[in-house]
């Protein structure tokens, strides 16, 4: 049971720690910087708008999906690394 109990409170000690762990992603240049905390979260979006193209949106879309998907990549291979040791020694995954 005290087992159990460490276990949890690493666990949320970890979850804590992915909250704060924050990711940049630049696209276009510098156009687009989106900001993701290791949790998945979206904590910022900004944008540029002396880079930025008004007569070709789609552009900016593209950067705005870019940055945004390695953003994620980058955020859950954090996530990953923190949380890989606690499922190991829960017997949930390849620990060490």
């Amino acid at each position: 049971m005290f087992n159990q109990l460490k276990m949890i409170n690493q666990v949320r000690k970890a979850q804590k720690e992915l909250a704060k762990e924050i990711v940049e992603v630049e696209a276009g240049d510098g156009a687009v910087l989106v900001r993701i905390t290791a949790e998945l979260k979206v904590k910022e979006i900004k944008i540029d708008p002396e880079k930025v193209d008004m007569d070709d949106i789609r552009e900016l879309e593209r950067w705005i999906e870019s940055a945004v998907n390695d953003g994620f990549a980058k955020a859950q291979q954090i996530a990953a690394e923190k949380m890989q040791p606690l499922l190991g020694q829960m017997g949930l995954g390849g620990g060490e």
